[in-house]
């Protein structure tokens, strides 16, 4: 399945990088998925969009991010959500009056699967704790790159994996952002997981 931008921002942008990450999922074909770090909707598109082409109506969608709200007490790296695109900074501006980062925009860009997806607007240090990751079978985890924010959504991922499930971390080995390898890694260690390091980007945790 091609990887579709939907008019907005995604840090899956390089070519083939988004049409890898699709496959990935496939591969599991998931009916739980959970992602941390929704940003601008359109990796959660591009999900449901593929969940429903192997599962029909019969899947769920969770989407866990600030959507603009601001973080206390931790040093985290905040998306860039401005536009190069002068055509699109004119349609979010002028046209559809939305923020793309709002949980509203997102909401809309979602509308087709509104039945199969819940967005949740807050801080996943504080929200993982209240969801039963049991229930999932695949998180994408694309949140916060803050050492502690990433050790604390793995820890509360960590049930996915009971469920025959996937951890999937996006940006592994970003240089400006070292906390979430260190975090990363040391889950992987401390708990003697199975895990693949694909395109040297993604960090695929399951057990063995």
């Amino acid at each position: 399945m091609k990887y579709k931008k939907y008019f907005r921002k995604t840090s899956l942008k390089q070519k083939g990088i988004g049409e890898h990450f699709l496959n990935e999922i496939a591969s599991k074909k998931p009916k739980n998925f959970i992602e941390i770090g929704v940003f601008h909707g359109v990796t959660a598109r591009n999900v449901c969009e593929l969940l429903y082409s192997i599962h029909k109506d019969d899947f769920k969608y969770v989407g866990l991010d600030l959507f603009g709200e601001s973080v206390e007490n931790i040093s985290e790296i905040i998306p860039n959500t401005k536009f190069n695109n002068p055509l699109k900074k004119i349609y979010f501006e002028y046209i559809l009056r939305k923020d793309p980062y709002s949980i509203e925009a997102v909401s809309d860009l979602l509308k087709k699967f509104e039945k199969n997806t819940h967005l949740i607007k807050g801080n996943s240090n504080e929200l993982l704790k209240k969801i039963d990751m049991s229930k999932i079978d695949y998180v994408f985890l694309d949140g916060g790159h803050a050492y502690e924010t990433v050790k604390n959504d793995l820890y509360y991922s960590k049930a996915a994996l009971d469920n025959n499930g996937t951890i999937l971390c996006d940006d592994y080995n970003l240089s400006y952002a070292p906390g979430v390898k260190k975090a990363i890694d040391e889950f992987i260690l401390d708990n003697n997981f199975k895990h693949e390091i694909i395109h040297e980007r993604f960090a695929k945790i399951e057990k063995n």
